[in-house]
């Protein structure tokens, strides 16, 4: 039975010859919004803007209609997602930050199509394939294998290191074990969010541990939003459903979203990265930097000129430990830049797959080269970096795991 579904559409339509009108629409269980802007056919320019909440549940959501505004008279170019995330999803509402991004994606399509549309009228044999490519070459200054370098490395990006975990058989580990109904290491999903603890799920935190254990994970950790889950509740739920779960925190900063583990102190609203990281160094915790490219590749990472070797000079990455290369929200073109920008650091790479329903419990994970029973372990195995990111829920059947002997989750 369906229990939580979500819609987005945008639409675009020619209001006149020198504009788009832009329609959008998000809409699920727990919210609904509108959207509508005109934009510049030739400069892209944002030259109307409108936004309305149906309903929403987060007191953020309704502080976006002043910020919404701050963004007219902004150009559709390279520094568009960043000004987005910054004025819109930082400040205002990461929703109405979220649909703005899908519409100028939108409109840089629609304003592509136009343009070939009128380069047609000269040459009606002018295929849309042959005018991107020819679009490129101008963008590199008509050198096609300028060109041809820079979408290799930017457009599309390495995919992640991982491991996928199918039918029933891990990758062979450290000493080269493995095979049928064996699982060498230890998988946990690093970061999954519950209701009511994180008003943006639908799941029960009941429902993504049963899940968790029923399709064969080693663990689940509890990464609610802003939420400080207490040793003891974890550890009732580990004696409950007889299976390890760990705490973590995904904190709001004025640097994005980051995954905290260790770490007691309750942070509402939005901390400054340097304050956060401090706290964390404290506490002697651990802090991965969650999804760091979402939404910064609606456009194409040629139109952005940026490669990880930039993307890597970000100040933010020199205050985390690791990187999550691997989340179930974010398009494979962005997990596959962050381990790109992983990789060029030199950072531990992480995955997890961002639950906030169970079915989607375990489609991507971390696998340890170590057991890890209590949080002092999993903090232990985090700065040890010996671990990898797996596809995890591409596992065909689940695995009947054996009764568990379970520590205090929360030993220090």
């Amino acid at each position: 039975m369906l229990t939580f579904a979500r819609n987005k559409l945008v639409s675009v339509a020619v209001k006149d010859r020198d504009r788009l009108s832009i329609h959008a629409i998000l809409d699920d269980d727990i919210y609904g919004l509108e959207m509508d802007l005109d934009v510049g056919i030739e400069n892209r320019e944002i030259l109307a803007i409108a936004g309305k909440w149906n309903r929403w549940t987060t007191p953020e959501c309704s502080r976006a209609m002043p910020f919404l505004q701050e963004m007219k008279g902004d150009r559709i170019d390279e520094g568009i997602g960043d000004r987005i995330n910054k004025v819109l999803g930082r400040r205002g509402c990461r929703h109405f930050a979220n649909l703005l991004t899908e519409c100028c994606h939108a409109a840089t399509e629609a304003a592509r199509v136009i343009r070939w549309e009128n380069a047609k009228a000269a040459r009606p044999d002018l295929s849309f394939r042959s005018f991107l490519k020819e679009e490129a070459r101008g963008e590199n200054n008509g050198s096609e294998t300028g060109a041809s370098e820079k979408s290799a490395s930017t457009l599309r990006p390495s995919l992640p290191r991982v491991e996928t975990v199918c039918g029933g058989r891990e990758p062979a580990g450290p000493g080269g074990h493995g095979g049928e109904g064996r699982t060498e290491g230890f998988v946990i999903d690093l970061h999954a969010h519950s209701f009511p603890a994180s008003s943006c799920s639908s799941a029960s935190v009941d429902e993504l541990i049963e899940e968790a254990r029923r399709i064969g994970l080693s663990g689940i950790c509890l990464t609610d939003h802003n939420h400080v889950w207490t040793s003891g509740q974890v550890e009732a739920l580990r004696q409950k459903h007889r299976f390890p779960v760990f705490r973590g925190n995904e904190i709001t900063t004025n640097q994005g979203d980051m995954l905290v583990f260790g770490l007691e102190k309750d942070i509402k609203g939005i901390i400054t990265l340097e304050e956060l990281r401090s706290e964390v160094v404290e506490a002697g915790g651990f802090m991965i930097a969650a999804h760091p490219f979402r939404g910064f590749l609606t456009f194409s990472t040629v139109q952005l000129g940026l490669t990880p070797e930039i993307a890597a000079q970000r100040p933010l990455f020199q205050l985390v430990d690791g990187v999550e290369v691997l989340n179930g929200k974010v398009t494979e073109k962005e997990n596959g830049f962050s381990s790109s920008v992983a990789e060029t650091l030199r950072l531990p790479a992480t995955g997890g797959s961002d639950a906030h329903q169970a079915s989607e419990v375990g489609r991507y994970a971390t696998r340890f080269f170590v057991e890890v029973h209590t949080e002092a372990e999993l903090i232990r195995a985090l700065k040890s970096k010996e671990y990898v990111p797996v596809a995890f829920r591409a596992r065909k059947r689940p695995v009947k795991l054996p009764e568990i002997s379970l520590r205090g989750a929360c030993e220090r």
